[in-house]
């Protein structure tokens, strides 16, 4: 499940990609950073780019048949999420927040793909706490193309956040870490996962504090380093979840060895003797 589900992620988030591209060639020519992109620069069409959307579509679709009904229905209904969201800059100045609806739709499809339903105590926190994640390291992204995106018109947490952009970015990772030990919480978590989420608050924080939003470098070497943030969190949760398992392993010994020493055999009573 864990394979097919990393494959699904990786086609889909190709596909979005795809998607983006397809909708902003215009914008991304007139931007330093994205005008070389294969669209925006001429290298190939947009009869080419949509062949190859096809294909990266069909094979994700041929990953979500895989999984039960509820979630192939669940899993369908993020694409309008995934379709609309490039259009979000044009209308409104929190597209991140739309992106963070679309990427993190796993915890949700997760949760459904292995228990048949969507548990709300545990994947709503979950899925909050990616949605404020994305905004985080998106809106440090969003820096590198600020002056670029004023002229074009362009909207972006970035230009809404500005010079207050630390204390927004500081509230939302306050609001993610909340959200992933509520989440843990609902799941019965383990020392191992309360720890990454620790690392991974302390991580973000330095990111914060040592951010240069004015240095397009910097923006884009602190929003790489949220790889690190994923994999810390991923191995807290596979490691709480095992030794969850343990003690759940353990427990049930203790319960089985507390049972048997329990039952105590009463003597039989000796028959009388008749003499």
């Amino acid at each position: 499940m864990l394979g097919l589900f990393a494959t699904g992620a990786l086609i889909m988030r190709g596909a979005g990609c795809t998607i983006n591209d397809l909708w902003d060639r215009d914008i991304d020519a007139k931007v330093e950073r994205t005008r070389t992109r294969p669209l925006a620069s001429g290298q190939i069409t947009q009869f080419d780019a949509i062949v190859f959307l096809s294909a990266q579509l069909s094979l994700g679709l041929l990953v979500l048949v895989q999984l039960n009904w509820q979630s192939i229905l669940l899993g369908a209904s993020s694409l309008g999420l995934v379709i609309t969201y490039p259009l979000m800059k044009r209308v409104t100045y929190w597209p991140q927040l739309v992106l963070g609806m679309c990427f993190n739709w796993g915890a949700l499809l997760g949760w459904c793909a292995t228990q048949g339903t969507v548990n709300l105590d545990a994947c709503l926190p979950l899925y909050l706490s990616g949605v404020c994640w994305t905004i985080v390291y998106d809106t440090i992204y969003a820096h590198q193309d600020k002056l670029d995106d004023l002229q074009i018109g362009v909207k972006s947490t970035a230009l809404r956040f500005g010079e207050n952009t630390k204390a927004w970015l500081s509230g939302f990772t306050a609001a993610m870490l909340t959200g992933l030990s509520a989440a843990g919480y609902a799941c019965d978590q383990t020392l191992p996962y309360y720890a990454a989420v620790g690392v991974v608050g302390a991580h973000l924080v330095q990111q914060i504090y040592s951010l240069n939003i004015d240095n397009p470098s910097d923006c884009a070497k602190k929003f790489i380093s949220n790889h690190q943030v994923g994999l810390i969190l991923f191995l807290g949760i596979v490691l709480g979840t095992l030794l969850k398992s343990e003690d759940t392993k353990n427990q049930r010994r203790s319960s089985t060895a507390a049972a048997a020493t329990a039952y105590v055999p009463l003597p039989q009573s000796k028959p009388d003797v008749i003499s």
